[in-house]
């Protein structure tokens, strides 16, 4: 049975010539499944960039993209009022099984065929939105590695914060503060689990504070009397300094003596 709207997609593939496939595809199925392809985005973070001001029903995503990949862009998703549905794409057949344990619509193996393009659609109705915490987990043993990017919604509108430029992270009552050389930014994220994710990047200085090694230019001793630090470390690029406790003081300096 035709869906009564035609459904909004965007297609995401770094390959024109994949994007290219798929816009005929749903040419092809269009008396059974009507849609409009309203935008096109060869990685996940021109996705994101389009989709802040072009609602959609569905992101067509494939998994391996530079910039940020397909499951990374799907995890992103989730910070919109209305999140679109997955259906995730790629040519390597390892990944099927992946994708179905993120609870995606659907995942179709390149080269893609219309009538499986069909049924994947059909199903966008009853899909469950993916889980964050196995979006995380999946798409850091894709990628070897963390997210490339975090997000958080600042007036209404989703924000991009790229993991290589924050300098800091600070815990605050309900929200992390994570500090650029620019601004700072509020997400909705566990300092724990960032300590997890970015291990190789972010060293703890106190519970309340991960910083990047590659940040640290220094260290200070605290007054006698200074009850909320053992220590500070010094930063590059801003003036700010953050309090390194006493259990923290030696690892963290051996961290900056063996970066």
């Amino acid at each position: 049975m035709p869906h009564a709207e035609p459904l909004k997609i965007l297609v995401v593939d770094d390959e024109p010539l994949a994007r290219a496939r798929l816009r005929e595809l749903l040419v092809d199925i269009a008396i059974q499944f009507p849609s409009t392809v309203v935008g096109e985005a060869g990685n996940g973070v021109a996705a994101l960039e389009f989709l802040r001001d072009h609602p959609v029903d569905v992101v067509l995503a494939d998994i391996r993209m530079p910039r940020m990949d397909g499951i990374e862009l799907a995890g992103h998703l989730g910070a919109f009022p209305a999140p679109p549905a997955v259906i995730f794409t790629t040519a390597y057949d390892n990944y099927a099984v992946q994708a179905f344990d993120l609870n995606a619509v659907d995942y179709l193996l390149k080269p893609v065929r219309a009538q499986r393009l069909l049924v994947a659609l059909q199903k966008v109705q009853t899909a469950q939105p993916a889980d964050p915490e196995l979006l995380a987990s999946v798409g850091r043993a894709v990628r070897g590695g963390g997210r490339t990017h975090l997000s958080c919604l600042e007036r209404g509108r989703l924000l991009l914060v790229p993991v290589a430029e924050v300098l800091y992270f600070k815990a605050d009552l309900k929200y992390v503060a994570a500090r650029t050389v620019d601004r700072e930014y509020l997400l909705d994220e566990a300092l724990t689990h960032l300590e997890s994710e970015y291990a190789e990047r972010f060293i703890r200085l106190h519970r309340a504070v991960l910083v990047a090694r590659m940040a640290l230019a220094g260290f200070e001793k605290a007054a006698g009397d200074d009850a909320e630090a053992y220590g500070w470390a010094l930063l590059r690029g801003v003036p700010d300094k953050l309090p390194v406790s006493r259990r923290q003081w030696a690892p963290a300096k051996a961290a900056v003596i063996g970066a």
